[in-house]
């Protein structure tokens, strides 16, 4: 950014930008040639001489043009038409979409290289100025900058566009010899142009409209981490976690949340310290999830089965606690042996947390009398999703299994995840035809009898590669949705 503020001053808006030395230098050359023409004027009129210094004049004015003429083509305003000598992109580059490459005369690629960057300084004047200055020597742009103060010291977070064959290595080599300490750096996208302050914004408009988003939005808040939420009091009984205070508790790479309903979020981040703008942030997130209470967008499909029945997909949350406990009453021991790896007693003690939108996102199939069928979860597992379902017996071998897994890995891949997996029984050939119909790569593991079958994802927000599209499944008939 800072490297390129002088060559930049040559061309503004596509015009050539005129200098007043030079200005100053092509007057003075000007009021020269009158004098001169006025002291030739005066010889020829009062001397004898007067034919012979005339035809030296003219000779004389044919050389200053000719001159003048090559100087011009050779240092002009601009390259003379016909020119196609390439020149530094720095100098002619005009403002275009956010995240396109520049070009650079030293990027051999062609193309730049977007890199978001965290380093330590010393809190005094002119430690960020010597950052940029080398960042500036070796043609790297600052896009954007954070200051996240510490009780001694600043951290100073980057986005930098550099040339393609600038390799990481160096900048962070640069950066440590301009006072730099504790350097971080990895490879950025178009994403992460957006401000802050609209960032965060977007983030507090998903948690609010579905609670379920809360764990996604400390994720891309915080960067690369793994979220973990524990309930208040487990599903299988036994003690809760260690409380936390209202205000959370910071501990390096480890910061602990207060969760609704006395539970603990806890957020880890192995290879980056957090810092205290970081963790006020995510504390304001887990503070509007608490004061706004559970909630879940109200949409449902309706879709009609081969038969001819009609069934409602929609989100479910812990208001259908009792309708989940009939449909687990009505299952056969069976089907909740494949849904929950093996004899189940008492299986509806899992529901609440299973149904809680803090841990997940719930998908409810059912009938026109509003009997829920089947059901399907994708639950936040650390920084893993799994995804899991159940259908009742009578409605089992009709498509409901597959609608609801496609549209659960649809969400995943929305939320940006790389990979959901589904754990059950070797013997389970209905999720097993349901996952092989995602039409994604699949990956099984099987131990003792209890098969883990990994579909990998590609999430949307992911700008080249390969892009893997579950295939959701229709039930024949076109679905109308509410």
């Amino acid at each position: 950014m800072t490297a390129e503020m002088s060559d930049v001053t040559q061309a503004k808006h596509g015009r050539p930008v005129h200098h007043w030395r030079r200005d100053l230098v092509e007057l003075a050359a000007l009021f020269t040639a009158v004098a001169v023409a006025d002291a030739v004027a005066n010889m020829i009129g009062h001397g004898p001489d007067g034919p012979a210094l005339l035809v030296i004049s003219a000779l004389a004015l044919v050389a200053t043009a000719g001159f003048h003429l090559w100087w011009a083509r050779r240092h002009g305003h601009a390259p003379p038409a016909g020119d196609t000598g390439a020149r530094p992109a720095a100098e002619t580059r005009q403002a275009g979409a956010a995240g396109q490459p520049d070009d650079d005369s030293d990027d051999v690629s062609g193309t730049g290289a977007l890199w978001r960057m965290r380093t330590t300084v010393k809190d005094e004047p002119g430690s960020l100025a010597a950052l940029c200055t080398a960042l500036a020597e070796r043609r790297v742009d600052i896009l954007s900058l954070q200051t996240h103060p510490l009780a001694e010291g600043a951290v100073d977070e980057f986005l930098l566009r550099a040339p393609g064959a600038l390799p990481a290595a160096e900048i962070t080599r640069a950066v440590a010899q301009a006072g730099g300490a504790s350097t971080w750096i990895e490879r950025a996208d178009a994403h992460d142009l957006v401000d802050a302050p609209t960032r965060i914004l977007g983030l507090a408009a998903r948690t609010a409209l579905d609670a379920a988003e809360l764990p996604l939005a400390l994720r891309q808040l915080l960067g690369r981490c793994t979220i973990r939420s524990l309930p208040g009091t487990p599903a299988g009984g036994g003690l809760g976690p260690e409380p936390v205070p209202v205000e959370g508790v910071l501990e390096e790479t480890v910061m602990r949340l207060r969760a609704p309903e006395g539970g603990v979020i806890t957020v880890e981040r192995p290879y980056l310290p957090f810092t205290p703008t970081e963790f006020a942030r995510a504390r304001a997130l887990v503070e509007l999830d608490n004061r706004l209470g559970p909630r879940i967008p109200r949409g449902k499909d309706v879709l009609t089965l081969p038969e001819g029945n009609d069934i409602t997909v929609r989100r479910a949350d812990t208001a259908d606690l009792a309708a989940a406990r009939a449909m687990h009453e009505r299952c056969s021991p069976r089907t909740l042996s494949l849904r929950y790896h093996g004899p189940v007693g008492d299986a509806d003690r899992y529901l609440n947390h299973l149904l809680s939108p803090r841990f997940g996102r719930t998908l409810a199939a059912q009938t026109r009398s509003g009997r829920i069928v089947g059901l399907g979860h994708l639950l936040w597992d650390g920084d893993e999703t799994e995804v899991a379902l159940l259908i009742e017996d009578e409605w089992q071998q009709r498509g409901i299994g597959g609608e609801l897994l496609g549209r659960l890995v649809a969400m995943a891949v929305e939320a940006g995840c790389e990979s959901v997996y589904a754990v059950t029984q070797a013997s389970n050939t209905g999720m097993v035809a349901a996952m092989r119909g995602l039409g994604l790569p699949l990956d099984y593991q099987i131990e003792e009898g209890t098969l883990v079958i990994t579909a990998r994802l590609t999430p949307a927000r992911t700008p080249s590669g390969p892009s893997y599209a579950p295939a959701l499944h229709h039930f024949g008939n076109p679905a109308h949705r509410d």
